[in-house]
């Protein structure tokens, strides 16, 4: 079973530590539009809202979480594994949001990124959350469909996907950053 009564009270505790943590790092809690549901991509607004085109990238997340710990813990229950997906999520958004993560997208075509709110962190633990939940129900052929389709669909909505992020961040290309600064917004 994926979720039991025990899994949501651990994972809501992890929530409101999770909270408490960014908000010491310095995170508001939502952006300067208030609460909204979505926001586009390349715009003041990014990583700013509940959910925008790198929640994508989060629910892949969620599916690679899946499958590696389906393969290093496969006789874990099934809730054990969400719970450590969600704590390897959080500390994601944790390092994520840190001034050297931060500063480092900013080399990128992310020239204007100050870090995610709160709302946009809890967010991209949703996806993740989801993604997970996708892996467990379907087979590993539907895993990498849905893999191809969101960074394909990554690519259009916002010139960006999961790989191209990791790319970056470790290696950061100037021909990736030139093609996706020549956007249109």
């Amino acid at each position: 079973m994926l979720f039991t009564r025990k899994t949501a009270w651990i994972i809501a505790g992890m929530l409101l530590a999770f909270t408490v943590a960014l908000r010491l790092e310095g995170r508001l809690y939502w952006g300067a539009a208030g609460l909204a549901f979505w926001s586009e991509a390349w715009t003041n607004t990014t990583s700013q809202n509940l959910g925008d085109p790198y929640s994508l990238s989060h629910f892949l997340h969620g599916v690679i979480f899946f499958w590696f710990l389906r393969g290093v813990a496969p006789k874990t229950p099934l809730s054990a594994r969400l719970v450590v997906a969600v704590a390897l999520e959080m500390a994601w958004e944790l390092l994520e949001n840190s001034p050297m993560v931060i500063e480092r997208y900013r080399r990128t075509a992310s020239l204007d990124y100050s870090g995610d709110t709160i709302l946009n962190s809890v967010g991209d633990t949703l996806s993740m959350a989801l993604g997970f939940y996708f892996a467990s129900r379907f087979d590993w052929k539907a895993s990498v469909a849905v893999f191809i389709a969101f960074e394909l669909l990554g690519l259009y909505l916002a010139r960006d996907n999961l790989t191209l992020n990791v790319i970056m961040l470790i290696y950061p290309l100037e021909a990736i950053k030139e093609w996706q600064l020549a956007r249109v917004p």
